[in-house]
């Protein structure tokens, strides 16, 4: 089908700062409408998308609650129309750490937080995203957020070694079964490298006696080993616009 709209729309969790705020900052061009769902609104992506003449919305929503936010995206984006748009993506970058310290002394209420954030919410987005775009001609992307902690252990860290783990493994899921469609999504769970954000200062704040670790990512700041979070956010959309994205359902920036 040709397209008579040169429009891209793009979906973002966690917005508000981070890299996620780099990213969607990034993302503002007059051809593109953003849709930022985080726990609190960003006053700057505002003052940016008006300067930009970029389209901006911003959902305040908590995504440890993500039961009610998967059917409002959902109907959103089927009042949009499918012809509207030249692409459509959907980027899961919101992700919590759990209290630190062994598994054994976790919180169950601070657990299922991490595991809400950082696994529930992308696959309950995920679906709502497929379904409501599904049919529509527009190009179709599924970029996940995962990190180096998803494919190796790390004592104290559980609960996020976990939710990424499973965060790439529900993409190669959704690979399969995208590939099965005629103009089925492209998907990727890539990780963004060691960024310096508020997760990289938890970490390296943490009790040594709680999490063995701690001086190794001290260690990372005090070498200047940390990715900004403006390189980090560049560096992951270049893969996002690349032609072959998706080629590898799992992926890291610095192969």
């Amino acid at each position: 089908m040709r397209f008579m709209t040169t429009q891209h729309l793009y979906l973002l969790t966690g917005a508000s700062r981070g890299m996620g705020l780099s990213m969607a900052l990034q993302l503002m061009a007059p051809s593109h409408t953003l849709l930022c769902i985080s726990r609190t609104e960003q006053p700057a992506l505002a003052r940016h998308a008006q300067q930009a003449g970029a389209t901006l919305l911003q959902w305040c929503h908590d995504l440890a609650d993500s039961s009610t936010l998967g059917p409002r995206l959902e109907s959103w984006l089927r009042e949009q129309g499918c012809t509207a748009w030249r692409s459509a993506t959907l980027i899961n970058n919101a992700g919590v750490i759990a209290r630190i310290g062994p598994l054994s002394q976790a919180d169950p209420a601070n657990l299922a937080q991490a595991l809400r954030v950082g696994l529930e919410a992308p696959m309950l987005l995920t679906a709502a995203f497929l379904r409501a775009t599904e049919g529509w001609p527009a190009e179709r992307r599924v970029l996940n957020i995962s990190s180096g902690l998803g494919r190796r252990p790390m004592a104290s860290q559980a609960a996020y070694c976990a939710a990424k783990a499973g965060m790439d493994h529900f993409t190669r899921c959704l690979a399969l079964e995208e590939a099965l469609k005629p103009g089925g999504a492209k998907v990727c769970s890539l990780a963004p490298g060691v960024v310096d954000t508020g997760m990289q200062l938890q970490l390296r704040s943490a009790d040594p006696a709680d999490f063995p670790d701690q001086g190794s990512f001290a260690r990372l700041k005090t070498g200047g080993q940390l990715t900004s979070p403006d390189e980090a956010a560049r560096r992951v959309l270049a893969c996002l616009a690349r032609p072959g994205f998706g080629a590898q359902p799992v992926a890291d920036v610095r192969d």
